[in-house]
């Protein structure tokens, strides 16, 4: 049962993390400062899974980055485009919507007493 119970709990964490990860590029980050900043508000996310999906988002030109070289070890810095800010402000609201309606189900609202 618990495998089962982390395979949903992974599937419903894989569609939040694109979201999570834009929240947070509202100010230039590189990777090891973003996976810290989710950490701390409880959204664990491993390097392994951060890299590709923050390279998927440049591709997609909802991010872009830029290389400091400024201090002894380069660093590739994240920050979300105006396209990607308009793009996040409507995944806001998306899930803002959503959640309203999953929780009118899971509170038995969403019941039309036929079955």
């Amino acid at each position: 049962m618990n495998s089962l119970l982390d395979t949903f709990s992974t599937e419903l964490r894989r569609g939040t993390l694109t979201l999570a990860v834009l929240s947070q590029l509202h100010t230039p980050q590189y990777g090891y400062s973003l996976v810290q900043r989710l950490e701390k508000a409880g959204v664990v996310i491993e390097q392994s899974t951060l890299y590709p999906l923050l390279r998927r988002l440049e591709k997609q030109e909802i991010v872009t980055s830029t290389w400091d070289t400024t201090e002894s070890r380069p660093r590739k810095y994240y920050v979300i485009s105006k396209y990607g800010n308009d793009l996040y402000q409507q995944l806001k609201s998306e899930w803002a919507t959503m959640t309203v309606e999953l929780e009118k189900l899971i509170e038995g609202d969403g019941d039309s007493g036929a079955d």
